[in-house]
Formats: structure tokens, C-alpha cells, sequence
């Protein structure tokens, strides 16, 4: 069977990846209770087992992880000597944000010039029709046998950073081995270029509060010598980036390059929506700012608004910093670096307390095995173009834990998530040719390094 049979398939699938991504974007599968009933969770992960069970996967499980969240575990051997691949997406999203800024409710797919709207439509319920419509796509040319073994799972908490495959994966180490393992949670660097991602950045986050009296005052009475906590809070903020804009925490080196794919400045500010007039940040190459660099972004700040508030002087003030972190960067060593400066900018001697929160370590790909040769032959087929490799600054801390497990395997990263899907913002969406390319390409892909690993036999 040729690349054309596979594409036609794929392309006959899409109405259906159309309507069961639909019914995946209807559950409300934020993975904190605070916000939604833990139970629409539970109701994705029961869809994503039935539906890859309905394609013949057995050993169908759900896994209680320690967070109290499911994975969703599969698995179908392969041929004899055939290599085995994990499949791995979420099917947890992020909060909708404020509703009433969404063109149209967020867990309801839209059709919209074009385009799929919906909370998770492309980060991650697209990633998980992506393996679908592949797989469907293989068994509608090659019947039932597939070239390769197959494993699959889909977490509950990824959104969340509570760790409970990680830690479910290294209590149980035997359920996840494989020869090569495919992170479905990560997309194109422009929609229609084919990309692979060889990097992530770690991330780590630091709480600070700031106290300089005991109890607020009027600010007619005591302001212009009373401290104001506030007013120092912003002034340890302001000192995380210098007056370009580059990260200033001492000890985490700030120029590094970026050898990969390049950033155009024009498209990133077209990709981030910049507003007119206003510059960038940082210094060098835009990649070399997203991919190679640390990066602090204040993330949160407990202060009081503007509707309500009342002259004066604050006695305390509270943010919440993050920190990206680079591949070659010790992610402890970036949140030590991170404490020791908020600490040291506090001013006029004002109390401090800054906590270290969670943390995930930045992740480099081994892009020279058999599987990233595949995985480039299979892009090239999809889109009729080279695949580029660029980085990712987000975080998927899962990448360093199969690697300390599996380290062996294979780890590759793509996937739907192109910069104009939207993801973790208001209208996110999916472009549904990159959905039909990149099934294709997973689909050739899991083809392609089969008969690559039978002919090093």
C-alpha cells in the first residue's frame, strides 16, 4: 500500500476526528476541583479508554495516579521483532479564563473560518485524535496487524503539574518501556512547516511577600514616610529584567544562541499579537530568547484593585514569580539563583518571604537515532517539505522522567499546537489540516521506523 492510500484515509477520517473532538472538547476536564466536579475528568478519561479499546487496543486500564487524577493506559503488541512506541498526549485542559471573552463557549467546538474552536481543541484533545485518526488511518490500509507494537497513554494532571504519571511511572517502571516514545503534546514552529522539537525549558516558580508595617494606613497621614510594601514589591520586581529586558537573576548566564530553525521578528510578532509600537524584550535572536535563554515572567501579584481601593499605605504584597529555564541549566540551581535575588533587591530593609514552589527540569532531545530519521522522512511525505527542529518554551517535566526510566528509548516530540492555535488563552483552537498532516505524518511515521528498525536486524 502506498503514502497516497494512507493520505486518503486519513483525509476520509477527518469528519469523524471532527465529531468525537467535539465530544472530548464537551467535558470540562480541568484537573482541580476547586474550579470543576472531578467528575467530567473521570468522564474524559472513561472516552479516551473506550475509544482507543474500539480500535483494538486491549488491556485497556485506568490508572488512580497518586494525585488523586487517571491515566489512561493501552497497549497492543506488535508483530514479532517489531519495536515498540508509547503514544503519549493529556486529556486534562487549562481553566476557560473569563468565559465572556470567548467569541463562543469554550467547551463547545466551533467551526470558525475555518478553524476549531474550543478549550483543548488543539492542547491536548487534538493530540489524542491525532494518535486516533493515525492509528484509524493504519488499520483502514494494513487491516488489523500494525507494523509496530503499540502502548498508549493519557494522562489526567499535565495542566496541573501535580506529577501523578511521573510518580505512577516510576512506582510501576515496566508499564511504560519502549523503543521510542512520542509526546503528542507540542506542534508545528509555523502551521505547514513540519517541526520537530528537540528542546523544552524547565520551569520553576517562587512566591515572595513583602511587609513593612502592621497594618495598612491612610496614606494623607503616613504616606511619603511610611514604607509602602507595595511600592517595594515593584521595585524587587523591576529588578528581574534589566532596561532592555533581559533576565538580570545573577548566575544564570543570559546569552546564550539558538543553532536551530531561526525566529523571524515579523512573525513572532504577529504570532504573539503584539501591539502596534511596542518593542520586544530581551536582546540577540528571537529564538535564541525563547529556546536558549532563562526567562522570568511575573506571573501573579496579590494586590489590591482599582475598583475599591482606598488611599493607602500597603503593609503587605505578595507575587508569584515563574522562571524558565534552558537545557544545560540545573533547574535547583535556577530557583536558588531566583531566591537569592528577590531576596537581595527587597528595599528600605522590609520583611520578606519567599517560598520555592514546584519545578520541572528542561529537557534536550537525542535527535540522531532511527526514530528522528523516520519521524523526517514521515514529515517530508505529509507536507512536502524538509522538517526543521526548533525548541519549545514550555515545560513537560513527564520528558526527563521517561528518560531516567527508558534511557534507551527514543523520545520525539510533535504534534497539532502551531503558535496560532491559541493554547492556554481565550479562543484557543485547531487548524484541521494540521490535525489531517500530522496524522498523516505519525501514521507514516510509526510505518517508516518499523521497516527502518527491521532493517538494522
Amino acid at each position: 500500500m502506498t503514502s497516497h492510500d494512507l493520505a486518503a484515509a486519513v483525509h476520509s477520517l477527518l469528519p469523524r476526528a471532527k465529531s468525537e473532538l467535539a465530544e472530548l472538547v464537551a467535558f470540562r476536564s480541568v484537573a482541580d476541583p476547586r474550579q470543576f466536579p472531578v467528575e467530567e475528568c473521570r468522564a474524559a478519561a472513561r472516552w479516551v479508554a473506550d475509544a482507543f479499546a474500539a480500535e483494538g487496543l486491549t488491556d485497556v486500564r485506568l490508572l488512580d495516579t497518586p494525585d488523586g487524577t487517571q491515566s489512561v493506559y493501552a497497549e497492543l503488541p506488535g508483530p514479532a521483532g517489531a519495536p515498540t512506541v508509547l503514544l503519549y498526549s493529556h486529556y486534562d485542559v487549562q481553566p476557560p479564563l473569563d468565559e465572556s471573552a470567548w467569541t463562543t463557549p469554550p467547551f463547545e467546538l466551533t467551526e470558525r473560518d475555518g478553524r476549531w474552536y474550543g478549550r483543548g481543541s488543539a492542547d491536548c484533545k487534538g493530540n489524542i485524535l491525532m494518535h486516533l485518526t493515525a492509528l484509524r488511518a493504519l488499520r483502514a490500509v494494513h487491516g488489523d496487524t500494525f507494523p509496530v507494537g503499540l502502548k498508549v497513554i493519557v494522562e489526567g494532571s499535565e495542566e496541573q503539574g501535580t506529577g501523578g504519571l511521573e510518580r505512577y511511572a516510576e512506582a510501576h517502571p515496566e508499564l511504560l518501556t519502549a523503543d521510542a516514545i512520542v509526546i503528542g503534546d507540542v506542534g508545528n514552529f509555523a502551521a505547514g512547516l513540519p517541526t520537530a522539537t528537540a528542546t523544552l525549558r524547565g520551569i520553576t516558580e517562587a512566591e515572595i511577600e513583602v511587609a513593612t508595617l502592621a497594618g495598612n494606613l491612610h496614606s494623607g497621614s503616613f504616606g511619603g514616610a511610611a514604607p509602602d510594601a507595595l511600592a517595594a514589591l515593584i521595585k524587587v520586581l523591576a529588578s528581574l529584567h534589566d532596561e532592555h529586558g533581559n533576565t538580570t537573576v545573577q548566575g544564570l548566564p543570559a546569552d546564550r544562541g539558538w543553532s536551530g530553525v531561526e525566529y523571524p521578528e515579523d512573525r513572532f510578532r504577529a504570532d504573539a499579537k503584539v501591539l502596534d509600537g511596542v518593542e520586544l524584550i530581551g536582546t540577540g535572536g528571537i529564538a535564541d530568547r525563547l529556546w536558549a535563554r532563562p526567562a522570568v515572567t511575573v506571573v501573579g501579584i496579590d494586590v489590591p484593585p482599582v475598583v475599591g481601593a482606598t488611599s493607602s499605605v500597603q503593609a503587605r504584597a505578595k507575587a508569584l514569580v515563574s522562571l524558565r529555564v534552558p537545557p544545560g541549566m540545573s533547574t535547583r540551581t535556577a530557583q536558588q539563583a531566583l531566591v537569592a535575588h528577590l531576596e537581595a533587591a527587597v528595599p528600605w530593609g522590609a520583611q520578606v518571604t519567599v517560598t520555592p514552589l514546584k519545578g520541572g527540569e528542561p529537557f534536550a532531545a537525542d535527535t540522531s537515532g532511527p526514530a528522528y530519521e523516520a519521524l523526517g522522512a514521515a514529515m517530508r511525505e505529509a507536507y512536502g517539505t524538509e522538517m526543521v527542529v526548533s525548541g519549545e518554551g514550555g515545560s513537560i517535566p513527564l520528558c526527563n522522567t521517561l528518560r531516567s526510566l527508558y534511557p534507551e528509548a527514543e523520545i520525539v516530540l510533535f504534534g497539532v499546537e502551531e503558535p496560532t492555535t491559541q493554547i492556554h488563552a481565550v479562543n484557543e483552537n485547531l487548524d484541521p489540516t494540521e490535525l489531517e498532516r500530522m496524522a498523516l505524518a505519525e501514521a507514516l511515521f510509526l510505518r517508516g521506523y518499523a521497516e527502518a528498525r527491521r532493517q538494522e536486524r
